[in-house]
């Protein structure tokens, strides 16, 4: 399953137009999460019915998303705090649509506050089919190291399904979380930057075959198969810019990178990323 980048409810209400877009589905995107965020259990409920009818096939609640922006609204992350408005935009929402509702958690706000299990009950109580336990807390960003044991405790503590998010980063630890957590399903975050080859290896690994990794003409390939659809999904002036970063990701740890990274700065097109690339 995807999960989609999270949607602003409030954005939704006001008809924001860049919000449509990020609301859009490809054909070839089969099973979807849509996420939603905000602190208005009215509006997140309103909104929830409103875009239902999308092809999405269940709407996820952010509430682990740390970026001041988002938290200084009392959203994401913030409703860590408050675990009572939590509730309440969990119920509005379950409430409003048939799809199933799913919400992400973090260990808590701050390492005083460590409450993913007493959230985790809450979800559960006001009606959603999972919860995601992100073990960071929202002070820690992401660094550090994620604890897995508080995903544990939230395993043994709900009986809807659990799903382990933090420092999987390869087959190994994906089986580690699983072993480890008892969660019934692992979460793939940025370990997934500049390798999509990930969900190969994991899907190897539940055939018991391991998987050496890619070429260095499988990321070049990669590379230019990505930019070709982010021109073709938001245009060559913002799809080349955006895929600066992503052609970063992807050239890490190659001989000479460090160099590469620098001249990425300076591509305005694809034949410009071509050119460089096709020179690694």
């Amino acid at each position: 399953m995807t999960c989609m980048e999270m949607v602003s409810a409030k954005a939704i209400y006001y008809n924001n137009r860049k919000t449509d877009e990020l609301m859009e589905i490809s054909d070839e995107e089969e099973v979807v999460s849509l996420q939603l965020f905000g602190s208005d259990p009215g509006i997140m409920g309103d909104m929830a019915r409103h875009i239902e009818d999308r092809p999405f096939a269940l709407l996820d609640i952010n509430m682990g998303c740390p970026v001041p922006k988002v938290v200084n609204n009392h959203e994401g992350s913030a409703l860590m705090k408050d675990p009572v408005l939590a509730g309440m935009i969990i119920e509005s929402v379950v409430r409003a649509i048939d799809k199933p509702v799913t919400v992400k958690i973090r260990k808590g706000f701050d390492e005083e506050h460590v409450n993913a299990v007493e959230m985790a009950h809450i979800a559960q109580e006001s009606g959603a089919s999972a919860v995601a336990v992100h073990g960071r807390t929202r002070e820690q960003y992401y660094s550090g190291r994620a604890d897995w044991d508080i995903i544990r405790q939230v395993r043994e503590a709900v009986s809807i399904p659990v799903i382990g998010n933090g420092d999987v980063t390869d087959a190994g630890s994906a089986q580690a979380m699983l072993e480890q957590t008892g969660c019934d399903a692992v979460m793939i975050g940025r370990a997934c930057q500049g390798n999509p080859w990930i969900f190969k290896e994991l899907s190897m690994a539940d055939e018991g075959l391991k998987y050496e990794g890619p070429t260095v003409r499988e990321r070049k390939d990669m590379i230019l198969e990505h930019a070709g659809m982010l021109i073709e999904c938001k245009g060559e002036y913002i799809g080349i810019r955006e895929m600066r970063k992503h052609a970063a990701w992807y050239t890490q740890g190659l001989p000479g990178s460090s160099k590469l990274r620098g001249k990425l700065g300076e591509i305005l097109n694809y034949n410009d990323l071509e050119e460089l690339i096709e020179a690694i």
